[in-house]
Order: C-alpha cells, then structure tokens, then sequence
C-alpha cells in the first residue's frame, strides 16, 4: 500500500524521525505519555510506531507488579490495548475517531519479567479504514515476556466512526 498519506498521528510521530536513533524510543514515549497520561502511569515504552506495526514494552516493575510478582494482568491489557490502539491510530482518517470495541483475553501462562506487545493490520485492514468513514477491525497482538513464552493471548476489535457531532 503505498498512496497512503499519513493522518495527523502519523505525521506528528514522524518529527521525531530527525531525533537521533538512539534516543528515538525514549522521546517517542515521552511524547505519546504525556498525551495518554495512564500509558506514563503504568509507564509503558513505545518502541516502534509505524502504520503496519506497532511495538510497545512494559518492565516488570513493582507499579505494575501483581501479587506474585509478575505483571498485573490489568497491565496485561492495557499493554496489547494501547498496541492494538495505536496501530488503529496511525491509521484512522482524521475525520475519524477509533474506539475499542471489544477485547478477548485467555491468560495461558506465567509471565516473566518484562513484557512486549506486537499489534499488526495488514494492507487490506489498512486500505479499509482509509476508504470509509465508519468501520471496525480485529487487530491480531502478540504478547511476549523475556523468557519468549506468549503468556496470553488476545485480539481486540476496534471501531472507527466519523468524529463530528452524531446525528440522531
């Protein structure tokens, strides 16, 4: 796919294009964090950001921790939901608005250590959503803990509506 031209997330993450590698993730983060200040809270790492791919970390840290030291599963969650949010991000119209629609979560295993979430929309989900102004997809993430294990698995649908007033 490539007419597509970035919507306004897309655009305002390519600044940082010009931050040099290294430093790249970290600023990315900081600016995401300070527009969805719960990301900052729990503080998730956004690691790439791209409109097919969206990769984001969170460290096993005692904020976050349940209470056999594993990440919480409510931390779980928000980490494959803001992947899963961001690739939609990068890829909504901006006269549109995502919305989470629905989430499935089966917990299979014991998490360890840190963890990453991989979100993905293919180029057809991509196409769709710059063609109409209403719509949902289901965005495949994979979630993955140092020692490489899936500790769950989860998909989530989202939404994307016009963002103007609703009509009755």
């Amino acid at each position: 796919m490539t007419d597509q031209q970035p919507n306004r997330l897309a655009r305002q993450l390519q600044r940082l294009d010009d931050v040099p590698a290294f430093a790249r993730s970290w600023f990315r983060s900081v600016v995401l964090r300070r527009a969805v200040p719960f990301t900052g809270t729990a503080g998730l790492d956004f690691l790439e950001m791209g409109t097919g791919r969206v990769e984001i970390g969170i460290r096993n840290e005692k904020k976050v921790q349940n209470h056999i030291g594993g990440v919480h599963a409510s931390a779980m969650n928000l980490l494959a939901e803001t992947a899963t949010g961001m690739v939609v991000g990068m890829n909504v119209r901006d006269d549109c608005i995502p919305l989470a629609k629905e989430l499935k979560m089966a917990f299979k295993k014991r998490a360890t250590g840190a963890l990453r979430a991989v979100a993905t929309l293919s180029d057809e989900q991509r196409a769709a959503m710059q063609a109409s102004d209403k719509g949902e997809v289901t965005v495949p993430v994979i979630v993955t803990d140092e020692a490489g294990v899936n500790p769950v698995e989860c998909e989530f649908v989202w939404a994307w509506i016009p963002s103007g007033p609703r009509k009755s």
